[in-house]
């Protein structure tokens, strides 16, 4: 197996990039027809999203094949090879087969878990059969792909994982006895990022009853983008986008801030939000007859947003990471911004994900801080740590790499910093405690300065509040259990398919041993031509268990051979020892490639 894959997705390039790169139905069959023409490639197909564009080939050679996949997704693209090329991802073997199976299962989507890859794998296995450049190596890879997804979504709970961790990190903040509706009711709200997870967090405010959403981004026409859509979603909700500038203006007109980017640094320190809620709102909420705001957002996103200006802070999925998605030639430098935003359908499928979601309970997750009685002790850390007001980060705890593919914001990243010391929450115990601004940060690390939970009227729920209120982890134990179930079945997979390759060269040797006897045989009835037909029988058989018994050790044992990682020389080295033709092994090959019981029906996959 030599099977090579080089894209770009909404984790290695940004939007803009992505919808000049998209492929028409006529681009995605010329692209493959010119790859199978070109020299490196036997067989490929494509796998074109409006999130992704992945060329899959099998190659004969690794450099050639990544600069003629590279060109050829650049000629047929229309972006130009030298612009397209900080963008592109490479994977190959092995690696190109776990990236797959990741993408089927959703931990590779914008909103992790995601089922509606599946059908869009099935579609290009299709395509790559209906133009005959799908052979055995494509049509088993994606067929198990579609296996591999199915088994994900049927034994996890990973379709639900990038829901409920909003839903749950908003029942935190409303509170034990409130349900969310009817606190975030006539709500304004803001949400920092425009990625997927800022993208279904503003889809789930939407749906509980905020009266209006701002949308802030490092990158405007983003946050435009998604503002517009929310719009349209038909919840009644007013958005309007703001340049990252006017965040720290926004905090003090709004009641609740959800933030996931994947910056490096804060996004909001404990001094921005202190200065907000002590300067308190602004201006009165833009509230219709229903205490609803009328919808700002237009046609074309512009309204109620100012001028783009460059951010300081990286915003989205893979901000700041882009080059840890990226394997092999052409990969980035990792400083590149690498951000995507839902479109209408992403954000209407955010939208019914998260009215199936389910419940649950407040487990002390939010953290509130209420103006002390003058007899409280001074020295009543709700850290339980020693940490200086303006250093939050001194007070984080470890989150696993798991925790980083729940929200979407960088791939293939490592495991996590070291385990630090955990420290205590804290709950309001006052009924009806006013809480003047709460904080949802879901960014890993964080975007919100920690201290803030120590301003009085501010509530502040993170990343890992969440995971010290939710013991078992379940969005966590998904996302692992994933996993799990795609390092598995990367292995079967390369394990069946080394076996395979060497089966050819095992049938050609048989049918060596099968033509000696035959000679033999022949030969003996021409020195001893009086045996009768019942001897010779029985001599032919006794020559062919003889040899069938040399052969069959080492056959099975070439094969468990084969089938173990950096086996491939097994079948090359039997070749040589038996003086085997190569042509009688490579016409074996094309016969069982040709076996129309290996071109499945790609419906019965799904």
């Amino acid at each position: 197996m030599s099977l090579l894959v080089v894209g770009l997705s909404h984790r290695s390039a940004p939007v803009s990039v992505l919808e000049r790169a998209s492929l028409s139905a006529d681009a995605k069959v010329k692209l493959l027809h010119d790859t199978l023409a070109a020299e490196p490639a036997a067989e490929a197909t494509v796998l074109a999203t409006c999130n992704r564009i992945e060329l899959y080939a099998d190659v004969d050679k690794f450099h050639a094949g990544v600069a003629e996949l590279s060109t050829l997704l650049a000629q047929h693209s229309g972006v130009a090879l030298e612009e397209l090329t900080p963008y592109l991802y490479v994977h190959y073997e092995d690696r190109a087969v776990h990236h797959l199976f990741s993408v089927a299962c959703g931990l590779d989507s914008m909103v992790v878990g995601e089922g509606q890859i599946l059908g869009q794998i099935k579609d290009a296995l299709a395509l790559g059969q209906e133009l005959h450049t799908a052979g055995r190596l494509i049509n088993d890879l994606f067929q198990q792909a579609l296996r591999v997804g199915k088994r994900a979504h049927s034994e996890t709970g990973i379709d639900r994982a990038g829901q409920s961790l909003v839903t749950f990190g908003l029942e935190q903040l409303a509170g034990h006895a409130v349900p969310v509706g009817e606190w975030a009711a006539g709500k304004r709200a803001l949400v920092i990022g425009a990625g997927s997870m800022s993208s279904l967090a503003a889809a789930t405010l939407a749906r509980v009853g905020v009266a209006e959403i701002v949308v802030a981004n490092r990158t405007a026409e983003r946050a435009e983008r998604l503002a517009e859509i929310l719009v349209a979603s038909g919840t009644g909700v007013a958005a309007r986008a703001v340049t990252m500038g006017a965040v720290t203006d926004e905090l003090t007109r709004v009641d609740v801030v959800v933030s996931c980017t994947g910056a490096t640094g804060l996004v909001l320190t404990g001094d921005d939000v202190a200065r907000a809620v002590e300067g308190g709102p602004e201006a009165p909420s833009p509230a219709g007859p229903e205490g609803r705001a009328p919808a700002t957002g237009t046609a074309d996103g512009s309204a109620g947003t100012g001028p783009a200006t460059a951010g300081a802070v990286a915003q989205g999925p893979g901000a700041g990471a882009a080059g840890a998605a990226t394997h092999g030639p052409g990969a980035g430098d990792g400083a590149r911004t690498a951000v995507a935003v839902a479109d209408a359908e992403v954000v209407a499928r955010l939208v019914a994900a998260a009215e199936a979601g389910r419940r649950l309970a407040d487990a002390g997750a939010a953290r509130t801080i209420v103006p002390a009685p003058a007899t409280a002790e001074p020295d009543g850390c709700p850290l339980g740590l020693d940490a200086p007001a303006g250093d939050g980060r001194s007070a984080l705890t470890g989150v696993d790499a798991t925790s980083l593919e729940l929200h979407g914001t960088w791939a293939d990243q490592g495991e996590a910093a070291a385990q630090r010391q955990p420290r205590r929450t804290v709950r309001s115990s006052v009924a009806g405690t006013a809480v003047r601004l709460a904080l949802l940060d879901l960014a890993m690390p964080r975007d919100i300065d920690a201290a803030v939970h120590r301003i009085p009227g501010v509530r502040l729920v993170d990343i890992e509040s969440l995971a010290e209120a939710s013991a078992d982890a379940p969005m966590a134990a998904d996302v692992d259990a994933v996993r799990t179930i795609v390092a598995d079945e990367v292995a079967a997979f390369g394990a069946a398919q080394r076996a395979a390759h060497i089966t050819p060269t095992v049938v050609a040797l048989r049918a060596m041993a099968a033509e000696v006897v035959a000679m033999e045989v022949a030969r003996l009835d021409g020195r001893v031509p009086d045996l009768d037909e019942r001897q010779r029988a029985e001599v032919t058989q006794t020559v062919r268990r003889v040899v069938d018994k040399l052969l069959h050790a080492p056959t099975v044992r070439v094969k468990q051979l084969a089938s173990e990682p950096g086996g491939a020389g097994y079948a090359e080295a039997l070749r040589e020892l038996f003086d085997l033709d190569p042509q009688t092994v490579e016409s074996v090959s094309r016969a069982d490639a040709a076996d129309p019981k290996n071109d499945d029906d790609p419906g019965r996959a799904s």
